[in-house]
């Protein structure tokens, strides 16, 4: 079961502070001594996975994490702890790209889904065009995990967090429900043998869609 990082509980936390009243007169008013609770494993986005898998890997390195931790929200929020990731090791920022190039992916796959469940199927899609309305990552660079990237994810979650579009997040969802659905309905129309095949096809995509390209980062 996945917990929630440290990282991931100041994004949270932060969010949610910056979105409490201040109007509070503190003279008359004595309030209760709550405990602080850890945020749901699911924050709602569309691109929770995303957004827990890179800072998952992000802590395990060293440096980074010793980073997180004497970083204030201030210097997070203008960009400072991102610039951190030229300095994290090359296992990590290998990782990283390939979890890049999953979610740039998904995306592409949920434009396409999208574009078949509003009747348009068929027509021509211009994915570069449409990724630009994904801001937690830059689309123009969709093999490599860059600093962009990672300042891009923390701005997004924190934006999102504070001003969190339930209905356009749960679309998104839906879209990816509905591919999955499609792909298993399909599944269930062929025989054990070919049903091992296009198993076994789906899952050489997802390898060739991680792998591919590698890209060599400067050994830190």
């Amino acid at each position: 079961m996945w917990r929630p990082s440290h990282f991931f509980l100041i994004l949270c936390l932060w969010a949610c502070l910056d979105a409490l009243p201040v109007a509070v007169d503190k003279t008359k008013v004595s309030p209760p001594v709550e405990e602080l609770e850890p945020p749901k494993s699911d924050t709602g986005l569309h691109y929770d996975r995303y957004l827990r898998e890179v800072i998952d890997f992000l802590e395990k390195d060293p440096h980074f994490r010793e980073k997180l931790h004497n970083t204030d929200m201030e210097d997070i929020k203008l960009g400072k702890l991102a610039k951190e990731l030229d300095f994290v090791s090359h296992h990590v920022r290998t990782k990283l790209d390939e979890l890049k190039r999953q979610e740039v992916n998904r995306l592409r796959t949920l434009i396409k889904v999208k574009q078949d469940m509003n009747g348009e199927k068929g027509m021509t899609v211009d994915h570069q065009a449409l990724l630009k309305q994904f801001e937690h990552l830059n689309h123009m660079n969709p093999h490599t995990f860059e600093v962009e990237d990672l300042d891009r994810l923390i701005k997004s979650a924190t934006n999102d967090l504070e001003n969190f579009d339930k209905e356009r997040h749960e679309d998104f969802k839906r879209y990816e429900m509905a591919k999955e659905h499609d792909r298993r309905e399909h599944l269930k129309t062929l025989d054990e043998d070919a049903r091992k095949k296009e198993e076994e096809h789906f899952e050489e995509i997802k390898k060739k869609h991680a792998d591919h390209p590698k890209i060599n980062h400067p050994v830190s």
